[in-house]
């Protein structure tokens, strides 16, 4: 299977698409001005326990508190507790060391939060949860931080090896490799990654991991709660962490400071796949140019399409995401109804278990499959499922169908859904229902490019047309793109973008800044109304001088 990463890096958000064999089986979209939460550590300060749901409300600098449990303080948070105690005392010249402690004793996994922490105690914290509707982030004091080959975690003397790594003696050399670097008082996780790889790369990460975690505390001494004292790498050096692997053909990046982190990176990891990172220069979106628009239409949505008519139905709600299952009009179906709900079936669950990937699902999630009344069918689907979630990293637990047909699913969630509206709204009456000529839209684009020109200044940019505009203004040999730049003698173009309505339009700079043109709107609106005034004084002086 081939993998292709695609980066669009626009001037507020980043979006990263995963493409298996072209077609696309996650999507992520971060904000520019938001850092990414997860795995980011916090000096924060206990606000609120709460006795009866045995946890605490902890400040850590969100509008909304955070929120920690009894069972995410970790098992180990005697040990933890005493050496942030003796960390955080400004008056401690020698502040205590991780691997020259004594571990204490586990703490009592039927405890309760009043037993372990006070109000406006200060604790060094990682977020586990983004927050989610109106949720805070979830936090825990199990520190762990992740690299590449292993995940570090304070407090702890256990090595664990990825049940991913079949080799038995591949697990004997990788435990006793550890064991014999590993500074004492630290744990650690093995991930699969590392499997085949030399002592020298685990050491030098260990170390960079154990640096980290100094540095952390080092911060945390100085700083007044709440604070971010580690910050998670960005989010598209966390996607190649956690995803990188040797099939991967292309990493496609339209920035070059972006394609610059990104190519230090995999020269760290993988110096022999550096020429995988590719810098696209094209004017062209590069969502467009490798089809990714027109899939991102059609996966999104409420009701998606599969194969011979037959289609899904995703609602979501607070609690749960209910998934239905329809055959549709299928022209090819077999003649025996059992055959084909099963077809129908498995074929839908290819298309849901990569709609999970897509779309981020977490929580529970409800599928009604198309009954079937052959017990070794609803197995065979029961296993299909299994088998084609297996490829899912995110941590996940599925059911067999019950007696109403319904399979249930629990699937990580570490962050909202993502919810893209493929529904377009009219960039002309903005919902009112009415709207200009679509023929006299020709002449709105003209009037922007002199706007853009004679008022503005601009002399280089690019506007940004849905494709069918764009196919009209170039037709023929002297077309009205050809006219227009022979009018304006300017240096600017016009590209097509699918991701546009079909009157809509966007203008970005030679910086691939967008350029605002809400003053025109304005100034359309403006002049609409003293139009209306106008012809409204008409009207008066007209019924004034009949009276007359």
């Amino acid at each position: 299977m081939q993998s292709d990463i695609i980066v669009d890096v626009q001037s507020n958000e980043i979006s990263i698409a995963l493409l298996e064999d072209s077609r696309l089986v996650s999507l992520q979209k971060e904000a520019r001005n938001l850092a990414y939460a997860v795995g980011d550590i916090y000096l924060a300060k206990v606000k609120k326990l709460m006795p009866g749901l045995n946890a605490a409300f902890v400040n850590v600098g969100y509008d909304k508190d955070a929120f920690l449990h009894y069972l995410d303080l970790g098992s180990q948070f005697s040990s933890y507790s005493e050496f942030l105690s003796k960390s955080l005392d400004k008056d401690c010249k020698n502040p205590p060391e991780v691997s020259q402690m004594t571990l204490l004793p586990d703490i009592d996994k039927h405890g309760t939060i009043s037993d372990r922490l006070t109000q406006g105690q200060e604790l060094m914290v990682q977020i586990v949860k983004e927050p989610i509707s109106s949720k805070g982030p979830r936090l825990t004091t199990e520190i762990s931080l992740t690299g590449r080959y292993m995940v570090l975690m304070p407090f702890s003397d256990k090595v664990s090896i990825s049940q991913k790594i079949k080799s038995p003696e591949e697990k004997v050399r990788l435990r006793q490799l550890i064991k014999s670097i590993l500074p004492k008082n630290f744990g650690v996780i093995i991930r699969t990654s590392a499997e085949g790889k030399r002592v020298a790369e685990l050491n030098h990460e260990m170390k960079t991991l154990v640096r980290y975690w100094d540095e952390a505390v080092t911060k945390a001494r100085t700083a007044t709660a709440p604070a971010l004292i580690f910050e998670e790498e960005s989010r598209i050096v966390g996607v190649l962490r956690d995803i990188f692997s040797p099939t991967f053909e292309n990493i496609h990046v339209n920035d070059r400071e972006i394609y610059e982190q990104i190519r230090n990176y995999v020269g760290l990891i993988a110096p022999e796949r550096i020429d995988i990172v590719k810098l696209y220069t094209d004017e062209q979106p590069i969502f467009d140019h490798f089809g990714i628009t027109r899939q991102i239409k059609s996966s999104f949505g409420k009701t998606v399409s599969f194969k011979s008519g037959a289609y899904i139905i995703i609602e979501h709600t607070e609690a749960l995401h209910v998934i239905d299952v329809n055959s549709g009009n299928r022209t090819k179906a077999s003649n025996d109804q059992e055959s084909n709900a099963l077809e129908v079936n498995l074929r839908a669950a290819d298309e849901i278990a990569r709609q999970l990937r897509l779309r981020d699902m977490g929580g529970i999630i409800v599928i009604d499959f198309i009954d079937m009344a052959k017990s070794e069918h609803r197995q065979a689907l029961y296993d299909h499922m299994r088998e084609i979630m297996a490829n899912d990293r995110a941590r996940h637990n599925i059911l067999p169908l019950s007696k109403f047909g319904l399979m249930q699913i629990t699937r990580q969630r570490v962050r909202p859904a993502l919810d893209i509206e493929t529904a377009e709204t009219c960039p002309s009456c903005y919902g009112k229902g009415t709207v200009r000529p679509s023929l006299l839209f020709t002449d709105t684009l003209k009037e922007k490019l002199h706007y853009l020109i004679d008022d503005l200044k601009v002399t280089d940019f690019i506007m940004y047309v849905h494709p069918f505009v764009d196919a009209y203004i170039k037709k023929g040999i002297i077309s009205m793109y050809r006219r227009w730049k022979m009018d304006l003698g300017r240096k600017f173009k016009i590209l097509p973008d699918q991701s546009l309505a079909y009157l809509e339009y966007k203008v970005i700079d030679r910086d691939r800044n967008i350029i605002d043109l809400k003053e025109e709107k304005d100034i359309d609106s403006a002049a609409t109304k003293n139009k209306r005034k106008a012809k409204n004084r008409s009207k008066q002086e007209e019924s004034s001088s009949s009276t007359d």
